[in-house]
């Protein structure tokens, strides 16, 4: 049964061959074109809920399974009385068993076919059956004019399993154009999407099919998709374990009655680099972060501002306590590391990396250890001696400490995020669209939470400031770590209409 998603349940999400020893499995215990059948109707109910009052149904096919999967819904469409044009671009000598199955039951319908493209109205829909999750580059030549055509239109756009042109595995758009055109940005009215702000929600939908895919809901995934909607086509994977899961937000646990400040762990932030001698001062990215810590449940929030002038208090936050990290204890508590860090922060790492026995490390940090192989080392040594650690790259630290680029981050986030945790030996969440958490032993979890009001400077202070709080509070690193991406994004997508997020204000909602 079709089902629009809701991010706020886990899900299994299923790569390319672990969705095919799915699909194989299945296909074994069912009678032949079982699968397809069931996807061509799916496709078709979808299509006529999104577009009821259309006066054409354009459906864009492609040479292989996915095509057939168009066809099969074209042949309902037809049934019901209504007139569906398709433009098919297989060759029916070549087609798979199924597609030709398909391709025969739409001609008996009498589905009209045309080579022509289309003109599409508002009240339109456009289906993109080109290319399924099995392809390996980016559309070209007729395919890339179809697709284009689609992308253009002001009419409602369905893609069938994933939009053609994206990975399935890993949300990298291929297609000739952006995720979404020129004209779904006219469209836009500032509708919220399934999962947060972007602008092609309003007219853009994908149904995926059998499983749900990684690459629906990182990278360039979320924008291609728009509303995503789900049908398993009536098979249960039992026997296959998960690529990931998507990420929900788990139950706060409950605090008791007695209890006290000291009950919910004490937060050191070490950053905030201030240097009058280059006039430098970035105090306010360690301030988010303990705001952030303070809001999100922190019992004591101190911060350890780095530079010669301490302040003795914040007076739009008397809570925060300010001290030398030289005097504080920091084998006792939880130390947030790296906001605003600058150049000051190297030295203090090495004390840092040997005493904390909860430590997140964030922004400038994160660039100081990717530059000195001794402070690597460190980190690495933390797991010998059961301290914990959360990294928080966003895709540039990533590909810093992983001596790569950028480009290699993002072309698979879910692998770089799980090399950073295997090869630290810790918790790594992988900021951006659709940010990645992976820990050695884990499965990982893809967030669906947030939108791009997150983009905007010191958001990813708050992040480690929060996850800090749930560390002190007594969670362990993968959970904290989830459930603050979770709940971080969840606030930005609750984010009252009309009204700016800015990073400060981010912080005091998060309680």
């Amino acid at each position: 049964m079709v089902s629009r998603l809701i991010p706020a349940k886990a899900a299994p999400l299923f790569d390319l061959a672990a969705t095919r020893r799915i699909e194989v499995t299945a296909q074994a215990a069912l009678s032949p074109h079982t699968l397809m059948r069931r996807a061509g109707l799916a496709t078709a109910r979808l299509a006529l809920a999104l577009a009821p009052h259309a006066r054409t149904f354009w459906i864009a096919c492609g040479p292989g399974n996915n095509g057939g999967d168009g066809l099969e819904a074209a042949m309902h469409l037809r049934q019901w009385g209504l007139n569906p044009v398709v433009t098919w671009l297989g060759d029916e000598d070549h087609l798979p068993a199924d597609a030709r199955a398909s391709l025969q039951r739409a001609h008996a319908a009498r589905v009209a076919f045309t080579n022509q493209l289309p003109v599409l109205g508002a009240q339109d829909l456009g289906i993109d059956a080109l290319l399924g999750i099995g392809a390996t580059r980016p559309p070209e030549g007729s395919m890339a004019e179809l697709l284009a055509h689609l992308h253009a239109s002001p009419a409602t756009l369905l893609a069938v399993d994933v939009p053609s042109g994206l990975q399935a595995d890993t949300g990298v758009w291929q297609a000739p154009d952006a995720p979404y055109s020129i004209a779904d940005r006219a469209q836009w009215t500032g509708a919220e999407g399934q999962f947060g702000l972007h602008p092609c929600a309003a007219r853009r939908h994908t149904l995926s099919l059998l499983t749900l895919k990684p690459g629906l809901f990182t990278a360039q995934g979320r924008d291609a998709c728009g509303t995503l909607w789900f049908d398993d086509l009536g098979v249960t994977p039992d026997n296959e374990p998960p690529s990931a899961w998507l990420n929900a937000p788990p139950p706060a646990p409950p605090r008791p009655h007695a209890s006290h400040k000291g009950s919910h762990g004490d937060v050191v932030v070490i950053g905030g680099e201030h240097d009058p001698t280059r006039h430098s001062a970035m105090t306010g990215a360690a301030l988010l972060a303990a705001s952030a810590a303070l809001h999100g449940g922190a019992g004591r929030v101190y911060v350890s501002l780095l530079g010669d002038d301490t302040p003795a208090l914040d007076v739009y936050q008397p809570e925060l306590m300010f001290r030398r990290a030289d005097a504080l204890p920091l084998n006792t508590m939880t130390v947030v590391c790296g906001c605003g860090g600058g150049e000051a922060v190297r030295a203090a790492l090495p004390a840092v990396l040997a005493q904390a026995p909860r430590l997140v490390l964030d922004a400038d940090a994160l660039n100081a250890i990717a530059q000195d192989p001794a402070l690597q080392a460190a980190l690495t040594q933390r797991a010998t001696r059961q301290h914990v650690t959360v990294l928080t790259p966003h895709p540039l630290e990533a590909a810093r400490l992983l001596s790569t680029d950028t480009r290699q981050v993002q072309a698979d986030r879910l692998a770089a995020a799980t090399a950073l945790a295997t090869r630290f030996q810790c918790v790594a969440v992988l900021k951006g669209s659709g940010s990645i958490i992976a820990a050695a032993g884990e499965v990982p979890r893809i967030n669906p939470t947030g939108n791009a009001r997150l983009a905007t400077p010191g958001t990813g202070d708050v992040l480690a400031g929060l996850i800090g709080a749930l560390l002190a509070a007594g969670q362990t690193p993968f959970s904290a770590a989830c459930a603050a991406v979770c709940r971080h994004g969840a606030a930005a997508n609750a984010w009252p209409a009309g009204s700016t997020l800015t990073a400060g204000l981010l912080a005091r909602r998060l309680g």
